[in-house]
């Protein structure tokens, strides 16, 4: 995926992305680099989660954003495997853990959960 992406950088002229291959517990991310970790249908992929998200903390600049896009599990009717869906309060739950502060939750979507979290000034 790392080459692809840096395929269509070139393609496409784009100089202010950097790649950066983490690990299962470990997203090797520099210190209060990033503004905004926003991931789609991933979350609940990682096998060391917690880990993982305290190195996206860490990593986090004070009032960064963390935004999570995850099946709703509490609707039944969505038709995809429950592995895969997360409970808002699962999330929240989680997310707390590591330190981050429940902003929102957006339900624009027809299947899934917007949640907005945010690391303390």
């Amino acid at each position: 995926m790392l080459d692809a992406l840096s395929f269509l950088q070139e393609e496409n002229n784009i100089t202010n992305v950097e790649t950066i291959l983490g690990q299962e517990d470990n997203p090797n991310l520099p210190p209060e680099s990033i503004d905004l970790a926003f991931m789609v249908d991933a979350y609940h992929e990682f096998a060391y989660p917690r880990e993982m998200m305290e190195g996206i903390v860490q990593a986090l600049k004070p009032g960064g954003r963390v935004v999570l896009l995850e099946y709703r599990q509490e609707n039944p009717m969505i038709m995809i495997k429950p592995l895969h869906k997360m409970t808002q309060k699962q999330v929240k739950k989680e997310l707390k853990a590591v330190g981050l502060k429940w902003q929102t939750t957006k339900e624009f979507l027809p299947e899934q959960h917007f949640l907005v979290f945010s690391k303390p000034v």
